[in-house]
C-alpha cells in the first residue's frame, strides 16, 4: 500500500488530477470495505464443535450453586436405592468441585472434575482418581451425576459438545422447558421468582442404566 500512495503522490501530479485520484482511491477503499462486511454478514452460523466447547469452558466466569438433591438408582444387585441430602457446587473456569452432604451436613463425597483428571474423596478413604468423574462415582457410589452436562444444563443451556433437542416453556418461550441430550432428559420444573433469576427446580432422568435425579437450587 505504501508503494501505491507513493507512486501517485499529489506532489508528482497537477493539483486537480491528484485530487481526482485521491477521491477515486478513497471510494475504492470504501467499496472494498463494504464488500468485506457484506460477506461476513451473509456467512451461515457455525455449528458448535469440540474446540469451540473447550474455549467456552475455559473462559466462563465462576459459578456456585447450593441446594438439595434426591437420587433414585438401581445398584449392581438390581435393587432400587435412594440417596438424598444437600450439595454445594463450585465452578472455576474448567474445574468443578461438587460436595454431597447428608441431611445432617456430613460429607458423603467430594468430587473434583478437571479437564486432565477427576478425583473422588470419600470419608475415611484414600482419594480415587480417573479420567472422568462418571467412572469414579459409578464405581464408588453406585450412581453418577452428569457433572459435565450439568455445567450447562443448570444455566440453563445445552452442552455444545453434542446434538440436543430443546423444548421452550409454553408460558415463556424465552425459557427452556426441556432438554434431551446424551441420553438424558432434563425437565425444568420451576424457575426462580423475580427479582431472582435462574433455575429453581430441575429433574434429570436416564433410562440406561436407570437413574432419576431431582435438584432444588436455593437462591
Amino acid at each position: 500500500m505504501a508503494d501505491f500512495f507513493t507512486s501517485f503522490s499529489p506532489k508528482a501530479l497537477p493539483a486537480a488530477r491528484a485530487a481526482r485520484l485521491v477521491r477515486r482511491a478513497s471510494l475504492s477503499a470504501a467499496a472494498a470495505a463494504l464488500l468485506v462486511l457484506a460477506g461476513c454478514a451473509t456467512q451461515p452460523p457455525r455449528e458448535p464443535s469440540t474446540s469451540n466447547a473447550t474455549t467456552s469452558l475455559t473462559t466462563q466466569t465462576n459459578r456456585a450453586y447450593h441446594g438439595r438433591f434426591a437420587v433414585q438408582y438401581v445398584d449392581q444387585n438390581g435393587q432400587q436405592r435412594n440417596a438424598y441430602g444437600n450439595f454445594d457446587w463450585h465452578e472455576t473456569d474448567s474445574t468443578v468441585t461438587l460436595q454431597l452432604l447428608n441431611p445432617l451436613g456430613q460429607t458423603l463425597a467430594l468430587v473434583t472434575s478437571a479437564p486432565s483428571q477427576a478425583t473422588l474423596e470419600l470419608p475415611n478413604r484414600q482419594p480415587l482418581t480417573a479420567d472422568n468423574v462418571s467412572t469414579l462415582m459409578q464405581q464408588a457410589l453406585g450412581f453418577a451425576l452428569p457433572v459435565e452436562g450439568l455445567r450447562y444444563w443448570l444455566q440453563p443451556s445445552v452442552a455444545p459438545t453434542s446434538h440436543a433437542r430443546t423444548t421452550p416453556d409454553p408460558q415463556n418461550p424465552q425459557r427452556l422447558s426441556q432438554i434431551e441430550q446424551d441420553g438424558w432428559t432434563i425437565d425444568y420444573v420451576a424457575y426462580a421468582d423475580a427479582p431472582a433469576t435462574g433455575v429453581k427446580r430441575v429433574n434429570l432422568t436416564r433410562e440406561v442404566p436407570p437413574l432419576q435425579i431431582k435438584l432444588v437450587l436455593d437462591q
